[in-house]
């Protein structure tokens, strides 16, 4: 292999993402695919957003669409070294006692193998954004995880599983990480039950569409950099030999 060809080859190596993965989206066309809502929840077939959603009228503590069986949701999230997580959602009504209020809603992926005692899972989690119902529009919330190897939290992400000794709020457990979790996500779920709050009974008329999971494209690390531009400024170097003047 001649020099022009070998620094095309490390270009083109270092170039490659990581792992190419097909988006999936739940639209709700075929039925639940697997994800379950609180309480009476249901197919409306006119109440998407362009196409059927999952609707959920149900008075209690907080809601939550949840999956352990659809399997572009669940498993091993460090198989990708990025990805997105998101829905379209639009809240009708969201009312405590007789006044309409607000509540958060978040993603959680929640690992069920060997958790604490006294905990049934552990997990991470993150905002997606506010239930109003005085915002007519559908919004589409998501969040994205920029490294799926990563050990502490990233900013915006919670964790559940423990609770800290001097503030008391849910956290990990000392011996699980960010990326361990991921690594075995048995359950994901789109809820407005945050880890560490308490919520009265609230009538929630909240819609649901398009919940996805789309992979990233990585930012290339430190090494992968170093060699495209070692491969870009080698090709420079071989092709100004190859038209130096004679």
């Amino acid at each position: 292999m001649n020099r022009n060809h070998w620094f095309a080859a490390v270009l083109t190596a270092a170039a490659l993402p990581a792992m190419a993965v097909e988006a999936a989206i739940v639209t709700f066309s075929d039925g639940t695919e697997g994800f379950t809502g609180s309480g009476r929840s249901f197919i409306a077939r006119r109440m998407g957003n362009d196409r059927p959603g999952y609707r959920t009228r149900f008075e209690d503590f907080g809601i939550a669409y949840t999956s352990s069986s659809n399997a572009a949701f669940v498993g091993d999230y460090t198989a990708l070294s990025a990805l997105e997580i998101g829905l379209d959602v639009k809240a009708l009504s969201v009312n405590f006692s007789g006044v309409q209020v607000t509540r958060d809603l978040i993603v959680e992926l929640r690992d069920y193998d060997n958790a604490p005692d006294g905990m049934p899972y552990v997990s991470v989690w993150a905002r997606l954004g506010t239930l109003d119902a005085s915002q007519a529009d559908w919004a589409t919330w998501s969040v994205k995880i920029t490294d799926t190897s990563a050990t502490a939290l990233p900013t915006g992400w919670g964790g559940y599983g423990a609770e800290d000794p001097v503030t008391y709020e849910p956290t990990l457990p000392a011996d699980r990480s960010f990326a361990s979790v991921l690594a075995g996500v048995d359950e994901i779920a789109f809820t407005t039950i945050v880890p560490g709050y308490f919520y009265g009974f609230t009538k929630f008329d909240v819609v649901v569409d398009n919940l996805f999971i789309r992979p990233l494209a990585a930012v290339p690390e430190a090494p992968a950099a170093l060699l495209m531009l070692a491969g870009l400024a080698g090709l420079g170097v071989a092709r100004r030999r190859a038209f130096k003047p004679r």
